[in-house]
């Protein structure tokens, strides 16, 4: 579905990204891990033409994406769970909902899907999104990603400052997401990027150092370890 190949991508003069390489198959969960600063939100972003590469290829199903903008890339069916959460901060939860699915008369099963998923968010539903605590907004941000029909989801860090029982709940949302949406996920908690994806790619020093499936290592394995640890 998603073929990342050469890419070189900046920041002004900062280089970033040095020949980045991956691939994400149609119906998997694939885990960019790493450090922080190695590069893998600029992945991210690379794909959506947020920060487009100077030199590489991305391509979608075989479609070029680089030299799109970014509303052109959403509009062939990624997605995006930012790590800022980005919510429309004086709307209300139902509204932020409502935002991201494209056919109005869809929005009634997406704030049902939404509030199943997160319980929380039905008993907050009229809340203004700049009111709910770190983990609601996360939540909301993850349920707006559910409910927008992408094919390719990007994730960027869903776990990151959350209570271990919030985190349990965004586990189960995007473990059930992945049942019918392709995912690249970017998450430092190792154990849940593990225990979600169907493969793996580490970046370190701006490029990809190893690559594998997820049911050849563990959470103690020293090949990632001494990528991942401070």
């Amino acid at each position: 579905m998603l073929a990342v190949e050469g890419v070189q991508t900046y920041y002004g003069d900062s280089h970033v990204l040095e020949g980045v390489d991956l691939e994400v198959y149609e119906g998997e969960v694939v885990a960019l891990m790493g450090r922080n600063g190695v590069g893998k939100t600029t992945t991210l972003r690379s794909v959506l033409q947020l920060t487009p590469p100077r030199e590489g290829s991305v391509r979608l199903r075989g479609e070029e994406l680089v030299g799109m903008d970014t509303h052109e890339v959403a509009e062939r069916g990624v997605g995006w769970i930012p790590e800022e959460r980005r919510m429309f901060a004086q709307l209300t939860v139902e509204e932020n909902v409502r935002v991201a699915v494209p056919d109005p008369d869809d929005a009634a099963a997406a704030l049902d899907l939404a509030f199943e998923t997160f319980p929380d968010l039905r008993e907050r539903r009229d809340a203004k999104a700049g009111d709910l605590s770190g983990g609601q907004q996360q939540m909301l941000a993850i349920a707006r990603g559910l409910v927008g029909d992408n094919d390719l989801l990007l994730v960027d860090e869903p776990s990151e400052g959350l209570a271990p029982l919030v985190v349990e709940a965004v586990a189960e949302a995007l473990a059930e997401t992945a049942t019918d949406t392709t995912m690249l996920l970017v998450e430092q908690n190792l154990p849940l990027a593990l225990d979600l994806a169907d493969r793996f790619y580490v970046l370190d020093h701006r490029t990809v150092v190893d690559e594998g499936e997820t049911s050849e290592v563990d959470a103690d394995a020293e090949r990632l370890r001494r990528y991942l640890s401070a």
